[in-house]
């Protein structure tokens, strides 16, 4: 098995609806025009640099030498799929994303984080969008670069920073597209939480903590009625959010609200308040966490 690591541009395709199209229009029908799809959407990638790699039921996964080659790619592929006349009463579409970086590939195939960022990226994407990461986005070209909008940020387990997310605009520029809103100011997460004597502080460059009664969590409960892995707090974006994995639930008051008891559910945390594990707060005895939210 032979293995070499490259910078690659990755890039998922799939044919938006296809389960629907199977539906309305019968399997025969419904393969047939996603097989269309997809040698349209191999023709795009080759036309532009770019080498499928595999294709998965109605999704192309291409790797391209650059973000322009694959951003090229994407538009083309979107303009071609869209010129299609509707089969029956549904009307093609694809959903394209796709992100520049490190990857190995392995007897012809390609692995590593950069290949699910893309598959992220492409998950992401609605009906005829592509959509791609900050970082990929500021690697095209100024041309290119013009066609681009960041649309929201996303928070990634494992990442410390949060990854930007872009739509490539492929319309024309007549094209009938959503006004976005001016972004509000984003404000970087910070709560701190106290656990008897200690405190701590989340925010960017530590987010998140788990809470529970095995000793490998960072906040240890020494409780029987709290579960070995019982709780987990973590930043999403511009907010942290209590979720709760646990046998007895997570009981959490909001300053001003009245208590709530979590159950395999979560909650975003604002302002004050406590949370307390496996018991209401008047049976928690010592093991009680409360937190602050910091600046928001």
């Amino acid at each position: 098995m032979s293995s070499a690591a490259a910078q690659f541009a990755v890039l998922f395709a799939d044919v938006s609806g296809s389960t629907r199209l199977y539906e309305s229009v019968g399997d025969a029908a419904a393969l047939d025009t996603i097989g269309h799809c997809l040698a349209t959407m191999r023709t795009a990638c080759e036309g532009h640099g770019g080498r499928v790699v595999k294709t998965i039921g109605d999704e192309v996964m291409a790797v391209f030498p650059g973000a322009d080659h694959a951003a090229e790619a994407a538009a083309e592929m979107q303009t071609r799929i869209s010129e299609q006349p509707a089969v029956g009463r549904a009307r093609l579409a694809i959903r394209v994303g796709f992100h520049f970086g490190p990857a190995i590939e392995v007897e012809g195939d390609v692995f590593g984080d950069s290949v699910n960022t893309a598959a992220r990226m492409a998950a992401l994407a609605k009906a005829e969008q592509v959509i791609l990461s900050g970082q990929t986005a500021e690697l095209l070209s100024p041309l290119l670069r013009a066609r681009v909008r960041q649309i929201d940020s996303l928070t990634v387990k494992g990442k410390r920073k949060d990854i930007g997310i872009f739509e490539l605009i492929w319309q024309g520029p007549d094209a009938d597209l959503t006004a976005l809103a001016t972004r509000p100011l984003h404000v970087p997460a910070r709560i701190l939480l106290r656990h008897g004597t200690r405190e701590i502080e989340l925010n960017e460059a530590r987010p998140g903590v788990t809470l529970g009664r095995d000793p490998q969590n960072d906040v240890v409960i020494a409780d029987r009625m709290a579960s070995r892995l019982h709780a987990r707090i973590e930043r999403r974006r511009d907010k942290f959010v209590l979720v709760d994995q646990s046998s007895n639930g997570t009981f959490v008051t909001i300053e001003g609200d009245a208590e709530i008891q979590l159950r395999r559910e979560e909650i975003v945390l604002r302002g004050r308040g406590r949370a307390t594990f496996g018991h209401a707060w008047k049976d928690a005895a010592d093991e009680v966490l409360t937190f602050s939210c910091i600046g928001v």
